[in-house]
């Protein structure tokens, strides 16, 4: 079957809630051979940016966007599952998202990828504050830091997280990727907030990440008629506190001790009790 009649019978089993007759549509496929990557990046990923489109441009209801998007991550889960892995690089990547159902799959996509090539992935999701963000960075010391799908109003938030990250001096060879939602309508947005590298989807973040092994420091320079905008005391202040707490903080062995110790503490914290039965 051509992958172009695949994607439309697929899109309609959305469309219609069919959630068994769209998973078994693309497992089937992968079954007659076609590779997992190939289903995530071809399938997957252009039916979430449909879906994204037409409900954006009020084609489908609220109630159909939800369902198609929930059907389209179920399959995605389940296809993360069939990848073809390579041997581990010692790369490493966290990845962030935007506030959205959509976003998240998106980013999840990333993430998969990624890992499927021999990445270290960290998937933290939406909603994390800067100052946190960028002290998981200091543990785990990723060589790339992916935001993807960022919506219109979280823009100024990646700007702020992004000259956080350089004011700190934290991971001063990590690259920062991003790449769908606004970044996609907006061009030269990635430019402007001072990303390092931007990518439209998943398969593109792969290329542009591989055309680009290394951080070349962009010059902070103003744009002509403008002035460059000074940082406040406050904000200089705030910068200088972290910068203290994550040297007082950083663990003498790196990201393992602090992860195990803090996995230590969750589970000494949960409620197991009830599982004892």
């Amino acid at each position: 079957m051509r992958l172009a009649d695949l994607f439309k019978q697929y899109l309609e089993h959305l469309f219609r809630g069919r959630r068994a007759e769209a998973r078994r549509l693309l497992l089937d496929a992968q079954d007659r051979g076609m590779h997992a990557s190939k289903l995530l990046t071809g399938i997957i990923w252009p039916a979430m940016e449909q879906v994204a489109d037409l409900y954006r441009y009020n084609h489908i209801s609220r109630i159909v966007e939800h369902m198609a998007t929930r059907i389209n991550r179920l399959v995605a889960d389940q296809l993360q599952g069939l990848l073809a892995t390579q041997p581990k690089t010692g790369k490493r990547m966290v990845v962030i998202c935007g506030d959205g159902h959509g976003e998240e799959l998106g980013a999840e996509i990333v993430a998969d990828l990624f890992e499927a090539e021999g990445w270290a992935v960290w998937f933290l999701g939406s909603g994390a504050p800067n100052d946190e963000v960028v002290q998981f960075l200091a543990h785990v010391t990723p060589d790339i830091l992916c935001v993807f799908g960022t919506l219109p109003q979280e823009a100024p938030t990646v700007r702020k997280l992004i000259d956080l990250i350089r004011e700190v001096g934290v991971c001063e060879d990590m690259q920062v990727l991003v790449g769908g939602g606004v970044f996609n309508r907006a061009e030269g947005l990635a430019e402007e907030i001072h990303a390092d590298m931007f990518a439209h989807n998943a398969l593109e973040a792969l290329e542009v990440v591989a055309g680009h092994p290394q951080r070349v420091p962009i010059p902070d320079v103003p744009e002509p008629g403008r002035r460059r905008k000074r940082k406040s005391p406050a904000s200089q202040a705030a910068a200088a506190s972290m910068r203290r707490m994550i040297e007082e903080n950083q663990a003498d062995d790196g990201d393992e001790e602090f992860l195990d110790e803090a996995v230590a503490d969750a589970v000494a914290k949960a409620d197991l009790d009830q599982l004892a039965e």
